[in-house]
């Protein structure tokens, strides 16, 4: 899920969500790109071919190209789960490039956060297969985005087949560019990883030092988001250590791993999952959340005052 930014055909205000599974709910075999207008109803941005396995793994430039990583399977099992890759469509939902593993390091591109500088940007990768994170340093212009290198910086967290939520592995991720840390949510370790000098080395750092686990309020961590006011939001899928009693929670902790507050937005488990905030300008922001078990997403249009309590 990402709100988009002022750039592009793609309104301002507008929210895009990728689809993992297909209408017949077949996990890895979502071919469709969302948008939401406010005021609207949802329009497609992008259809695929069948069996793309769109994943959380979506990003907007400024340019207004739109990454998305796919983790495809055939019949939505785990045994016929395959690598992927990372699509590049240009602000009309047509596909202008495609990254392979081999180009790109990845091997199930299952969620990525962009540090966008115009011209150029950082793009971080989680990869579901391997537990690895990946830096692909990329060149933007009109005609399109150029990869001009792929780092691996950081590996070890722990990934496996799951039988309801398909595969477990890392996940959110959320950069610091005035401090350069990277944050993972890794699931199946039920922590938060903080990578340092993410933005810059050429080395694998392994795990990074783990800023929060918190077994009281952290279950299965998914999508992971920087707040405005410095704190992170995650979102527990539940999959890891769950609780009945504590179903489908956003949780906001500081970077020094102090828990701040939650939020249900489902009363069943397994409803929380991506998350997204946008700056509307200096002193409001949306946060949007999907609740996956309905479906459905709620966009809050929050003063910046507000957005941590």
């Amino acid at each position: 899920m990402n709100l988009l930014p002022r750039f592009g055909t793609i309104g301002p205000g507008d929210l895009l969500v990728s689809n993992f599974n297909n209408q017949a709910n077949l996990q890895g075999t979502g071919s469709t790109i969302v948008r939401i207008v406010p005021s609207s109803k949802p329009v497609v941005f992008f259809q695929g071919g069948p069996g793309l396995g769109l994943s959380t793994a979506l990003g907007v430039l400024q340019a207004g190209f739109v990454l998305v990583g796919s983790v495809p399977t055939t019949d939505g099992t785990f045994a016929t789960i395959k690598a992927g890759s990372l699509l590049i469509l240009n602000r009309t939902g047509n596909i202008a490039a495609q990254w392979t593993p081999a180009l790109a390091k990845i091997d199930g591109p299952w969620d990525l956060t962009i540090f966008d500088q115009g011209n150029t940007a950082k793009v971080f990768v989680s990869n579901v297969l391997n537990g690895t994170v990946v830096r692909l340093d990329v060149g933007i212009s009109e005609n399109g985005v150029n990869l001009k290198g792929a780092t691996q910086i950081a590996s070890g967290f722990p990934f496996r087949g799951d039988p309801a939520a398909l595969v477990v592995g890392p996940t959110g991720l959320a950069y610091d560019p005035q401090r350069d840390v990277l944050y993972v949510a890794s699931t199946v370790d039920n922590a938060v990883f903080a990578v340092f000098g993410a933005g810059t080395t050429n080395h694998d750092g392994g795990k990074g030092v783990v800023i929060y686990a918190d077994n009281a309020h952290l279950h299965g961590p998914l999508g992971l988001a920087l707040g405005p006011n410095g704190d992170l939001f995650t979102a527990n899928g539940d999959a890891i250590n769950s609780d009945p009693n504590q179903p489908s929670e956003i949780v906001e902790f500081t970077p020094q791993g102090r828990f701040v507050a939650q939020l249900s937005v489902d009363p069943a488990q397994g409803g929380a999952f991506g998350l997204a905030f946008s700056q509307i300008r200096d002193d409001f922001v949306h946060f949007a959340a999907v609740d996956d078990n309905v479906p459905n997403i709620t966009d809050w249009h929050l003063h910046v005052d507000d957005a941590g309590r």
